[in-house]
């Protein structure tokens, strides 16, 4: 009965060993800081993007007018209609600035070359009377039709004069719930924290077995300690990795949003299950996505020699990731269908799913149920991938030939591929 106990602990020693050892070995080391501030870095390059494509933006943007051609009489209720009109757009959705002129000669023509005016971008041209005016536009109707709103505004101006009909009692109220469309994007949220947590993350666990396979470590480790705990280990080391690296990167993101501006509300993004509560299983589900991931990443990567199979496994590796993220996001966006239960229940993509469920629904049974069935796979992946290493790796030395043992199947091995 004793050593049923003391095989485990020597079991979670030696894992534990492995854990401290490929925690060491990546973390002091000059590429650590490198790859630690790897997001400054992508950051910056979109940073010098997004400028230089939102200058050229605002560029076409200020050249770009919307004409209307009238007389001086009716010039004062054109403008009282589009300054009243304008302030209900935000600020990047506001038209093209307005620019009224005095008939000249013929109006139709007029309207024609103000169209196609160079040195300036004009949308559309409005001209005739009020009642039925002529609108000449580009490419969209939406300055056309934001023109003849105008005409109709500027005819009730003429009519009853500039002072409000009725006067509104503006209320603000908050709500006793998030809405359904704040659930919906908090859902959306989480699939992508974790999806980009793991696809920053998860893939270096590939090449974890490639040095040591080839500098024969892997063989003295694997006379000493179980395979299952030197994956194991690996994983977690790795993992302490991402741990560290999702710290670093929180306490600097939580100093940075304190200088958000005081406007900023993000009241409308809070989950079901609370923030406490969502916090909690936000970490729970960014820890089995990665040991999921990673057990998978571990036992693919364990069967490849060298680093151009490993820089070959990278294609599918992210296929594989973006394409349980497109899973878990229609979930999200889906609760309660059938494409949301499968991607709760499909073992890969289960975390992402039930981050966002648990910012759609306030029930927290199923996330007990969920977190064991994923635990539960990890130590399929990580048996799974053990088994492929000792019997295609190390007995034949030849990675191809894992797959045929693993199903019965006769392999030859000649003497060019034993170590």
């Amino acid at each position: 009965m004793s050593a049923a106990p003391g095989n485990l602990r020597r079991r979670l020693r030696q894992t534990l060993t492995i854990a401290r050892r490929d925690f060491t070995a990546t973390v002091f080391t000059p590429i650590f800081l490198l790859f630690l501030f790897a997001p400054v870095i992508m950051g910056s390059f979109g940073a010098i993007g997004g400028l230089g494509a939102a200058s050229v933006s605002a560029g076409s943007a200020d050249k770009e007018r919307l004409v209307v051609i009238a007389p001086p009489a009716e010039a004062a209720a054109i403008v009282a209609a589009d300054r009243e009109l304008r302030a209900l757009f935000g600020a990047d959705a506001r038209p093209p600035a307005l620019d009224v002129r005095a008939p000249a000669g013929d109006v139709a023509a007029q309207a024609r070359a103000a169209l196609n005016a160079p040195g300036i971008d004009v949308s559309a041209v409005m001209s005739g009377p009020f009642a039925a005016p002529q609108i000449l536009y580009g490419r969209s109707r939406r300055p056309a039709y934001y023109l003849a709103v105008i005409a109709e505004q500027a005819i009730r101006l003429d009519r009853d004069g500039a002072q409000p009909m009725s006067r509104p009692t503006l209320i603000r109220a908050t709500r006793d719930a998030p809405s359904l469309g704040g659930r919906n994007a908090s859902a959306f949220f989480a699939v992508f924290g974790i999806f980009f947590l793991t696809l920053f993350l998860s893939g270096q666990v590939v090449g974890t077995m490639a040095e040591e396979r080839n500098n024969k470590v892997i063989e003295v480790l694997a006379a000493a300690v179980p395979l299952e705990s030197v994956f194991l280990g690996k994983l977690l080391g790795m993992f302490g990795v991402a741990v560290l690296f999702v710290g670093f990167w929180g306490i600097v993101v939580s100093q940075v949003g304190a200088l958000l501006p005081a406007g900023a509300n993000i009241a409308e993004l809070t989950p079901a299950v609370g923030f406490g509560t969502f916090a909690l299983l936000f970490a729970a589900y960014f820890t089995t996505a990665y040991l999921l991931l990673g057990s998978v990443f571990l036992g693919i990567g364990a069967q490849a020699s060298t680093m151009r199979e490993i820089q070959m496994l990278s294609l599918p590796i992210t296929i594989l990731q973006v394409g349980m993220f497109a899973l878990a996001s229609a979930a999200a966006s889906k609760p309660g269908t059938w494409i949301a239960t499968a991607a709760e229940v499909f073992p890969l993509s289960s975390p992402f799913a039930m981050a966002g469920r648990a910012a759609n629904s306030p029930t927290l049974w199923p996330h007990v149920a969920a977190l064991g069935w994923q635990i539960a796979w990890v130590a399929i992946f990580i048996a799974v991938g053990a088994r492929l290493f000792r019997r295609g790796v190390l007995q034949s030395g030849s990675p191809a030939g894992a797959w045929r043992k693993l199903f019965g199947r006769k392999h030859r091995t000649t003497s060019r591929e034993t170590y």
